[in-house]
């Protein structure tokens, strides 16, 4: 890595991670090494099974490496005990489901601000301008008062970026963020996340199946059989979906 270059916000060395022992052993990752660069919008994909979970855990510090190292914001996730990983993760980390993850006893606006509280942060207010301004710009000021049965799917997904995004963390891992919504709102979720990249300088890594949804990300990671397999800069959703038809054709 030359001067020049960002420090990467994720970094594998060599991992691999071994689940069981002796024969009945799989192996869920195979000697990845990869950075993820600040500020960028990159997406992880591959066929079922192809580690791309076991990926996005030890990125979030929720699984332990057989061998190997993971770097999360300069700290080695790999040598942190849970107390240790569990701060940072709170610190640095922000999480995106497929099925929303909000309290539903609380408004909007309290979802937001969850990560706070847990984290025993009292707002400040600059934290106070943030969280309006993140509402705002995602078309939820209105309903911050709502809870999220009264929220649509779309609605949800932007309380949970909002959420995401509100403790201004390194990187937001989103794990299938538009499985659970219809075409118009996964599309206006994919925005947003393109938007967080683009004007807030924030890293996104995403797991997803939809050629449409990785479309949207500066760089695909391509996993299969517990290695990185291709790494390629935007590609168009044809593309994308040919790439992943010829893993599935060659793995049969």
């Amino acid at each position: 890595m030359t001067p020049s270059q960002p420090h990467p916000v994720l970094s594998f060395r060599d991992v691999h991670r071994v689940y069981g022992e002796g024969s009945g052993a799989v192996r869920a990752l195979d000697g990845v090494t990869v950075d993820v660069e600040p500020s960028r919008f990159t997406a992880v994909m591959g066929p079922s099974g192809s580690g791309k979970s076991t990926f996005m855990n030890l990125a979030a510090g929720l699984d332990d490496p057989t061998s190997g190292e993971v770097w999360l914001a300069g700290q080695p996730l790999h040598a942190m005990d849970e107390d240790r990983r569990t701060r940072l993760r709170r610190d640095h980390v922000g999480f995106v489901f497929q099925a929303f993850n909000l309290v539903p006893t609380l408004t909007a606006r309290e979802n937001v601000v969850l990560p706070f509280e847990l984290a025993g942060r009292r707002l400040t207010a600059d934290d106070r301008a943030r969280i309006d301004g993140l509402l705002e710009s995602l078309g939820l000021l209105a309903r911050a008062g709502h809870r999220p049965a009264a929220l649509s799917g779309g609605q949800q997904q932007r309380v949970a970026i909002a959420r995401a995004l509100a403790i201004g963390p390194h990187v937001v891992i989103a794990d299938e963020p538009t499985g659970n919504l219809d075409t118009r709102s996964s599309r206006e979720v994919l925005s947003l996340m393109r938007t967080a990249a683009d004007e807030y300088r924030q890293t996104i890594l995403m797991v997803t199946h939809d050629p449409v949804a990785a479309s949207y990300a500066d760089r695909i990671i391509v996993i299969a059989d517990g290695r990185i397999v291709g790494d390629h800069p935007g590609l168009a959703p044809a593309a994308i979906a040919d790439l992943m038809v010829s893993l599935e054709v060659g793995a049969a």
